[in-house]
């Protein structure tokens, strides 16, 4: 078994390699085309390129083709996206279908696809590739898990207790609470402080299938579609330019979906309500007083959306890391998230964060898929980018 998906890899990676290797070959053939098609220089272009050779744009400032980078969505086929959907049917069916093999091997699926994709590209483009690689890794990848890692440390360490009834209007309005609440704290920092309340209050139910699936689209969905800090694709517009409050021009869009959801989820929860006829049950059930535990983490996620907003702010300059530029105050902002998520650690009870089954696990994993779905979206974005 284990020699059959060796010799798939092996024979995936030779594939790829000869491809990539064969677009290399194309762009050089396109250059040198290029190159002799060009017009006989005038007197006016050779003065015009002494004064370039004499004045150097910055070397931040040089486009793709002053400082030797190629377009490389202008030589990359359509099927260099293979790997990216890949990568993407793999989280969408691996855990529906082998579950078991998902929940021990995802990092491994994860790398198989980015080295099919990342090997034969370094192979075959070199510098060029290894800067793209880089760039999304250091501009991209590393602020995004940042930001993720912070919004999860903090919201773990908030712990809302106490006995909710689980009816209609109650699910409704806890339903609704975290569609509010994702866009500011995430949606994995919603559904982390409301899933628990919610499944408890909702124990004694025999139909809650819809419940969970009604959740996820609302708090984990929609909810999170205002601001940067609730989608991860949202940050990642934040990250290339796009305004933090840009987003929420769609909030009567946001607002009718979410309307639309929570009607049609509490005339089913109302069906379902009334034919278990559990009513009586619940309201005799000992009740314990709300409380939340952990609030002063809220502080935190105010410093997380500061920070953020402080990065879109102001403009300190850019240095230069690996070759890739990025500005001071990305940086910066990525060390006080880090600190938010440190302190929060430092200051919340252990005891909290274990009553709220708080692990590491969830942020790893994203952390592993989210590589593959990185590099492998490389020729996608390239793609894009060229047709643009």
């Amino acid at each position: 078994m284990r020699a059959s998906c060796l010799a798939a890899v092996l024979i995936l990676l030779d594939i790829f390699l000869v491809s990539f290797t064969a677009s290399a070959s194309k762009m050089g053939l396109v250059h040198e085309t290029t190159a002799s098609e060009a017009a006989p220089i005038t007197q006016r272009d050779a003065t015009h390129l002494q004064a370039v050779e004499d004045h150097p744009p910055p070397e931040h400032e040089k486009t793709h083709a002053q400082s030797g980078h190629v377009n490389l969505g202008e030589v990359l086929p359509i099927w260099s996206c293979i790997p990216f959907i890949g990568m993407l049917l793999s989280i969408a069916l691996f855990p529906l279908l082998l579950p078991e093999f998902w929940h021990h091997h995802f990092g491994k699926v994860s790398a198989f696809w980015a080295v099919c994709m990342g090997l034969p590209f370094v192979i075959a483009f070199k510098g060029v590739a290894l800067h793209e690689i880089l760039h999304i890794i250091l501009a991209d990848y590393v602020p995004f898990i940042i930001l993720l890692w912070s919004l999860f440390t903090v919201s773990g360490g908030i712990l809302l207790r106490g006995s909710l009834r689980g009816t209609p209007v109650v699910n409704t309005v806890i339903l609704a609470i975290g569609t509010l609440l994702a866009s500011w704290m995430g949606t994995t920092g919603a559904a982390m402080l409301l899933i628990r309340p919610f499944l408890r209050a909702n124990k004694h139910r025999k139909n809650r299938t819809f419940m969970v699936v009604f959740f996820i689209f609302l708090v984990a969905n929609v909810g999170g579609s205002l601001t940067p800090l609730g989608d991860p694709p949202l940050f990642l517009g934040f990250l290339h330019g796009v305004s933090f409050f840009w987003t929420l021009k769609i909030f009567p869009q946001m607002l009718l979906v979410s309307v639309l959801l929570l009607m049609a989820y509490f005339i089913m929860d109302t069906y379902f309500y009334r034919r278990e006829g559990l009513s009586a049950k619940t309201l005799d059930e000992k009740k314990e007083p709300l409380r939340l535990e952990g609030y002063h983490n809220f502080l935190f996620l105010l410093g997380i959306i500061g920070c953020v907003l402080f990065s879109g702010i102001v403009d300190w300059g850019e240095i230069s890391t690996l070759g890739i530029h990025r500005a001071v105050q990305d940086w910066v902002r990525d060390g006080l998230l880090i600190l938010m998520g440190v302190l929060s650690m430092m200051t919340t009870s252990i005891r909290v964060r274990e009553d709220n089954d708080f692990s590491w696990v969830p942020i790893i994993e994203v952390a592993y898929l989210f590589m593959g779905i990185f590099i492998t979206m490389i020729p996608c974005l390239s793609i894009l980018k060229a047709g643009s």
